[in-house]
C-alpha cells in the first residue's frame, strides 16, 4: 500500500473512533480496529470466529474486554450527546 492511502485510511479510522467513542487516541484506535475486524469476521465467517475462540480462549477473553470497553465508551458518548440536546446516531 502506498503512504498516501495509509495516511487517508488512518484519518478515517481516527474519525470513526472519535464518532464511535468520543475519543481518538492511538491506543483506542487500535482497539477499534480489532473490534471492527473481529465483528466483521464473526458475522461473515462465524465458524472461523468460533474456531478461533475455542483455540485461543485467552485471546478471546482479551478481545471481549476490548469489545466491552468500546461498548461502554459508545454508550457514554451517545448519552452525552443526548444530554447536550444533539441527536445520537
Amino acid at each position: 500500500m502506498d503512504k498516501e492511502f495509509d495516511s487517508k485510511f488512518a484519518a478515517l479510522l481516527e474519525k470513526y473512533t472519535e464518532l464511535l467513542t468520543g475519543e481518538k487516541g492511538p491506543e483506542l484506535q487500535e482497539k477499534v480496529r480489532y473490534w471492527a475486524l473481529y465483528t466483521y469476521i464473526a458475522k461473515s465467517m462465524p465458524a472461523l470466529a468460533k474456531h478461533w475462540n475455542e483455540t485461543h480462549p485467552d485471546a478471546k477473553s482479551s478481545l471481549m474486554e476490548i469489545i466491552k470497553e468500546i461498548k461502554q465508551l459508545n454508550d457514554a458518548h451517545r448519552s452525552g450527546q443526548k444530554a447536550d440536546g444533539k441527536q445520537a446516531d
